[in-house]
């Protein structure tokens, strides 16, 4: 398989389309092999788009939603970024190439591991991975100039959210089937937030969703 084209194809057919025109991040989608992130046997669908599964079970985004999330954060040099959900490490390379460091947390100890090994190959060392339910931050960390989701929740935790430095953003997915919003959230002050729709969309949930999942109404 030539994985240049399909790479060519992937951000010109899918990422481009979807209003990622952010040049750092098209360059660096380039940069960053999103095969090498993915397990042997599903090399040639990674850059096909849907949510492709992991050796775990959990699921990748699509590339044209991790990129256009990534783009939202707006990321600086010096931002220090939390991450929700490690999963392969592909968004985990994305974030600790334009910012200072990502602290990236999954529930999975044995997918951590993996993409541990996915991102010490790729010779990136600002990553701090933990094992741990991403939901609760890591609060010994914050406060944190922009936190990214990588799954979708039912709601936003107020956690994440107090977590944030003042002028720090959420990227993060909400909601239920059928529709769901990927929204972008910014801490204004102590107390005030701002809520962006960035688009709709339908995304797997966040492995450890279940903690914040509110009761369901059965007829």
């Amino acid at each position: 398989m030539d994985f240049e084209k399909a790479r060519f194809n992937m951000v010109e057919q899918q990422i481009r389309p979807w209003d990622v025109l952010d040049g750092k991040i098209l360059d660096l989608l380039f940069h960053v092999k999103r095969e090498d992130f993915v397990a042997a046997d599903k090399r040639t669908l990674a850059f096909t788009d849907m949510e492709l599964p992991l050796e775990n079970g959990a699921l990748m985004l699509q590339p044209k939603v991790e990129a256009r999330l990534v783009q939202e954060l707006q990321l600086k040099p010096s931002d220090r970024v939390l991450e929700v959900g490690t999963g392969s490490g592909y968004v985990t390379a994305l974030l600790a190439s334009l910012a200072s460091h990502v602290y990236s947390l999954d529930i999975d100890g044995s997918q951590l591991a993996r993409a541990a090994a996915r991102l010490k190959q790729a010779g990136l060392r600002n990553i701090t991975l933990t094992e741990g339910n991403g939901i609760n931050g890591l609060p010994q960390q914050a406060p944190f100039d922009a936190i990214f989701v990588g799954g979708s929740l039912p709601l936003v935790p107020e956690t994440l959210k107090q977590q944030l430095a003042i002028g720090g953003r959420i990227v993060i997915i909400v909601g239920d089937e059928p529709v769901m919003r990927a929204q972008l959230i910014e801490r204004l002050s102590e107390d005030t937030y701002s809520e962006l729709v960035i688009f709709d969309t339908l995304t797997a949930r966040l492995q450890g969703s279940e903690a914040i999942e509110p009761e369901r109404f059965e007829f």
